[in-house]
């Protein structure tokens, strides 16, 4: 008997351009991604971590090539576009992961410098990178857009008014290209992460993480970045074609947990 489903789950030979990929979350969905077979653009500030990532992938058996980008730099963002397509033949999906963390109470005199920053990394650049991505993701027959959100995109921490308005901002591009480009069956999510162990993190003290996590999370812990790189996968599945403006928290029940 052969199998009842028609939907396939392989993302095998998909053109897969992530932003931030040299270390963290983005790392590790680079790495998943090649695991399961696609041809993986490893984008990031840094040349060291960047080829660090495709050497990590090749060795491993995996296809990956590697670009320094800043997201904040329009014209590299539309060179690096364009040459990851000549590269790998065209772009399936496209992750949105770049990020910097952004403290400034709204007093503070480089609060304008924060405010700026964070915007134009963080919720521009979405568009920037999107934009630039668009035609050959219109060559796609599974084409795929998945940005990354925070927490931050459905609360708030205090002093994080310019991260947090970054974030909400991009829950709300979201939902509006879903629709905008839902009759091209190109579909649009975003995943909003909590307390994952990264860099970001990584100057919080362990106990500090801890009595965090069991407080705030319903399980009790910070997840591990592939933890969340499996949903973003899952938004790039052949067979998820018709799920669009979904924004998945991927927070260990964060946002669900009252006491």
């Amino acid at each position: 008997m052969g199998r009842l489903t028609e939907l396939s789950r392989s993302v095998k030979g998909r053109v897969v351009l992530v932003t931030g990929a040299g270390g963290g979350q983005g790392r590790s969905t680079a790495h998943l991604f090649a695991d399961e077979g696609a041809h993986v653009a490893v984008t990031d500030l840094g040349q060291t971590e960047v080829d660090a990532v495709v050497a990590e992938i090749t060795e491993a058996g995996g296809s990956a090539a590697g670009w320094t980008m800043d997201v904040a730099n329009a014209d590299r963002v539309q060179q690096v576009t364009t040459e990851v397509a000549d590269r790998f033949g065209g772009i399936d999906y496209l992750i949105n992961n770049a990020g910097i963390s952004c403290l400034a109470p709204i007093d503070a005199e480089n609060y304008e410098d924060e405010w700026a920053i964070s915007l134009e990394v963080l919720l521009t650049a979405h568009t920037r990178t999107i934009r630039a991505a668009l035609p050959y993701l219109r060559r796609s027959d599974a084409a795929r857009i998945v940005n990354i959100a925070s927490t931050e995109g459905w609360g708030a921490t205090r002093f994080g008014s310019p991260y947090t308005a970054a974030k909400h901002g991009v829950v709300g591009l979201t939902k509006s290209l879903a629709v905008e480009l839902g009759r091209e069956a190109i579909t649009v999510n975003c995943i909003c992460p909590g307390p994952i162990d990264t860099a970001m993190v990584a100057d919080i003290p362990d106990e500090v993480k801890v009595i965090f996590a069991k407080r705030r999370t319903a399980l009790g812990r910070f997840a591990q970045p592939e933890e969340v790189a499996h949903g973003t996968l899952n938004f790039c599945l052949p067979a998820s074609q018709y799920m669009t403006g979904a924004i998945l928290p991927v927070d260990g029940g964060l946002l669900i947990k009252n006491a």
